[in-house]
């Protein structure tokens, strides 16, 4: 049986276990192989191979399929030890004697990855869970069936809601997996062989361009990366004569689906060196206590502070409350939360500081999801905080655990330049030590202290002087003990501007929908010591001020998307959209949706050429998501 066999005999079944299709049989007169092998299923168990985490094993291994076809678990399940989850899924998932579940046995993810999961199998499955019940099924997946932290930091930016430029291995992967969403959905599951081959058949059987896709004729250089086969991760000279992702022996011509998902079970394999040395040091999340906050906001400047965890309801439940101030103009936020702690290290939480309905888009005291990413020795953490009609507005945060001993969480005044003197250094933080010498006190390579102002528990000041010869390059700073690693730059010039996010994407809305923001921000960067821009050693400086505008990007001539797509602030870099819906103002009466420049200008820096520093981002302004993908249930 071909893998477009499985996948159309799934989608029979579905269609056969629809409440129009009571008696769960095909017509008389429907022949073929998949209405045999269909038929072959006994009635009893036809209900149960509904499409989604069902169980699919059983299509094979009882359909009447082909030995080359037959989708057969070899490898070691992880079992089921919650008596919630045997008791909710053990109806459809049937045990086996080692304490295995088909299906989730074989299958690790994120808590996002779960919630998706659960939600399919009470959308087409009839799963009876109350609320109360999922979140329990959903703490105990994550945590015993989830992803070992080192597993997990790679994808963050998929519960973050980043958007990035992923780096994926290869070109076909590239044409396959990511030509429909984010590479980083299939990197959040490990999978078993097997399942690797079930969740291809799953395609098929859902969406007709992923057939097509899958089973194009590899051809040559397809499945290579732009510099080459070489650079491919886990490339062999045997690849492409290795055994198919479903066990059948390669024969015959390798399809484009055959090789990217035998590529997928290299890259995300069930059983990883990382999965089996955290699963035996998965603990409770002991988090509460004082922790130094360091976050940053696009256009808004840097912040520090401090967050308080105190106990929740339950051992991986906190409440929290935060106190941030700007390092820019001083002013204060508060806010206060609660979180979930998944798999003793997947924070996930929600705040609120106070603003009104009436808030401005971008508002900091805006209410904010909250999700981190904890360090295997709950020392310290990373992540995001954001919030919008489409998560595009958000901190980058750090946290450090308060021990009793001095914490770090920044430094000002930021980027420095060789030669100067006297430059009054705030070290904020927690617990700063007093009766310093000098010597006690580091701010890296060829930047000297010459002397303390104050020191205070929070705020520690000192003067210091760089030399002329001082690289170019970040600085750790550390005093007596405690270290904050690339607390602050020291440059030449600035050489070049960036603006960030390179690529950008905004939606119009509000009429019916939404509207979807974008704020932007310039960084003025170093060129380095190899004195060219874009390469490894160049140094980012910081914000720089400048003016905003907006220019056409040539796609289709006398389209004038600039005039139409929305508005840019020429201060703050906050792009805002137009309304959704025909224009009839408008070629074609089209509506306002269209690709521009955004153009950055700096106000007082020039180029060597004399004239000012400019940078640009592609934006795309697109219409409303009509449709949204959210795990809001996951966090509090």
């Amino acid at each position: 049986m071909t893998f477009p066999q499985i996948g159309r005999l799934i989608a029979v079944m579905n269609r056969a276990g629809r409440s129009d299709a009571p008696d769960r049989s095909l017509p008389a007169e429907a022949s073929g192989p998949v209405a045999r092998a269909f038929r072959a299923v006994p009635v009893r168990l036809r209900a149960m191979l509904l499409l989604g985490l069902g169980s699919v094993t059983i299509v094979a291994a009882q359909a009447g399929a082909q030995s080359e076809g037959e989708v057969k678990e070899t490898e070691a399940g992880i079992p089921v030890t919650s008596k919630l989850v045997i008791e909710k899924c053990a109806g459809c998932h049937a045990p086996d004697d080692k304490g295995n579940l088909t299906r989730i046995s074989w299958v690790r993810t994120t808590p996002e990855g779960w919630s998706q999961a659960i939600s399919r199998m009470v959308k087409l499955n009839g799963l009876q869970i109350t609320p109360a019940e999922t979140r329990e099924v959903l703490k105990y997946l994550s945590t015993y069936h989830g992803l070992a932290p080192s597993e997990a930091k790679p994808v963050m930016y998929m519960p973050e809601e980043r958007i990035i430029e992923e780096k994926i291995p290869t070109k076909l992967l590239h044409n396959t997996c990511a030509s429909c969403h984010a590479f980083g959905k299939p990197m959040s599951w490990r999978r078993s062989k097997a399942e690797w081959t079930l969740l291809r058949a799953m395609h098929v059987s859902l969406y007709s361009q992923a057939e097509s896709q899958y089973e194009q004729p590899l051809e040559g250089g397809d499945d290579d990366d732009e510099e080459g086969v070489s650079n491919r991760p886990g490339s062999d000279a045997g690849f492409h004569e290795a055994v198919d992702a479903d066990g059948a022996a390669s024969g015959k011509k390798k399809t484009r689906g055959d090789v990217a998902f035998a590529e997928m079970t290299k890259l995300a394999p069930l059983h990883t060196p990382e999965w089996a040395a955290w699963r035996s040091r998965i603990r409770s999340p002991q988090l509460s206590g004082k922790w130094v906050v360091s976050a940053s906001s696009p256009a808004k400047g840097r912040f520090v502070g401090e967050m308080t965890i105190t106990p929740g309801a339950a051992a991986d439940e906190f409440k929290t409350s935060i106190t941030l101030r700007s390092l820019s103009g001083g002013a204060s936020l508060t806010r206060t939360g609660a979180a979930i702690v998944y798999g003793g290290y997947s924070w996930r939480g929600r705040s609120q500081g106070g603003a009104g309905k009436d808030a401005v888009p971008g508002d900091l005291s805006s209410e904010a999801r909250e999700t981190m990413w904890f360090s295997p020795d709950q020392a310290s953490a990373e992540g995001r905080w954001f919030w919008g009609a489409y998560n595009e507005f958000g901190f980058d945060v750090k946290l450090t655990r308060v021990t009793g001993g001095p914490v770090i969480g920044a430094v000002t005044p930021g980027a420095v330049k060789p030669g100067m003197k006297g430059v009054s250094f705030h070290i904020l933080g927690d617990n700063l030590p007093t009766g310093l010498a000098p010597a006690e006190i580091s701010l890296g390579e060829g930047v000297k202290v010459t002397g303390i102002v104050s020191a205070g528990p929070s705020d520690l000041v000192v003067n210091a002087d760089i030399a002329s010869d001082a690289p170019a390059g970040l600085r750790d700073v550390s005093v007596r003990g405690a270290v904050l690693e690339k607390a602050f730059p020291v440059y030449t010039r600035v050489d070049y501007l960036k603006v960030t996010p390179e690529t950008a994407m905004a939606r119009l809305g509000g009429i019916k929908y939404p509207k979807g923001y974008q704020l932007f921000e310039a960084v003025g960067y170093d060129n380095g010591a190899d004195g060219k821009p874009g390469t490894a050693d160049d140094v980012a400086v910081g914000p720089v001020d400048v003016s905003w505008s907006i220019d056409e990007f040539m796609t289709v001539s006398y389209d004038d998307d600039k005039k139409y797509v929305g508005t840019i602030d020429a201060n703050t870099g906050l792009f805002t959209p137009n309304v959704a819906g025909p224009n009839p103002e408008r070629r074609f009466g089209r509506n306002n949706y269209g690709e521009v420049w955004v153009v950055a200008t700096a106000k007082s820096l020039k180029g060597k050429d004399g004239k000012p520093l400019a940078a640009r981002a592609y934006l795309v302004t697109t219409v409303p998501m009509y449709r949204r993908w959210d795990q809001p249930e996951i966090a509090p």
